[in-house]
């Protein structure tokens, strides 16, 4: 049986919890939007009749910045968020525990079968996430779906992320909304440094009009991977 001493709301972050153990430990978890539904094996645990669920930064790049001393994460109640590389849903469903009902999470996927297993694990139960097979680099091919958005986030494998994201904002972010982007140094250069591809990568966000806001290594919870969080400026 899991003890619980305590839970906290985060210092900074709406939606954000610190749940205190016994042991003298401490986790992230959002507030469980499905109450008895588990996305990816997380652990359930009832404080004061609220369930939460424990967020895995070895799972969630997203958890894993928090933990890295993320000073900026705009996820906010209510946010329509369009989600690229949403696979089977482990961060996608904890942005929906915290945008809520009143929110929309856009779930691009590219793949049929991880498609499957984020209807069945996550969006199913889930009515503020909204599954989208198409690919992420053609985003006028599933522009008659998507209203416009808050914020994107985004953790693709792919070159170029950084073009696909300003690409995807283009069309569906709106004036001074967030991006929210996990570079993985690996799929764009295995032959380069990782700090070369980090720089190259937010040096196209600020080209296509974007400030950078924070910039944090996700190491050791993802090795070569940084978490951008980037604000498009008015034209």
């Amino acid at each position: 049986m899991v003890e619980i001493t305590a839970v906290k709301a985060h210092e900074k972050f709406e939606g954000v919890y610190w749940v205190f153990f016994e042991d003298g430990s401490k986790r992230l978890a959002t507030i469980n939007l499905t109450p008895g539904k588990r996305v990816y094996g997380e652990l359930l645990v009832k404080y004061k009749e609220v369930e939460y669920r424990i967020w895995n930064p070895y799972r969630s790049k997203l958890a894993a910045a928090i933990l890295k001393g993320l000073e900026v994460m705009p996820l906010k109640k209510g946010m329509k968020v369009l989600y690229l590389g949403a696979a089977s849903g482990t961060t996608a469903s904890h942005v929906s525990d915290i945008v809520g009902n009143e929110g929309i999470v856009y779930c691009i996927e590219f793949s049929p079968r991880v498609m499957r297993e984020l209807v069945e694990r996550a969006s199913r139960y889930r009515k503020n996430m909204v599954p989208v097979l198409a690919d992420a680099r053609f985003p006028a091919k599933y522009s008659w779906l998507i209203e416009g958005v808050d914020l994107i986030y985004a953790d693709i494998a792919q070159p170029f992320q950084s073009k696909i994201v300003a690409d995807n904002a283009d069309m569906f972010l709106r004036k001074e909304g967030w991006v929210m982007q996990a570079i993985k140094a690996m799929s764009i250069d295995v032959t380069r440094e990782p700090s070369e591809t980090y720089k190259q990568e937010i040096g196209h966000l600020e080209e296509r009009g974007y400030k950078i806001e924070n910039v944090v290594h996700l190491e050791p919870y993802d090795e070569a991977h940084a978490f951008v969080v980037a604000l498009k400026l008015k034209k």
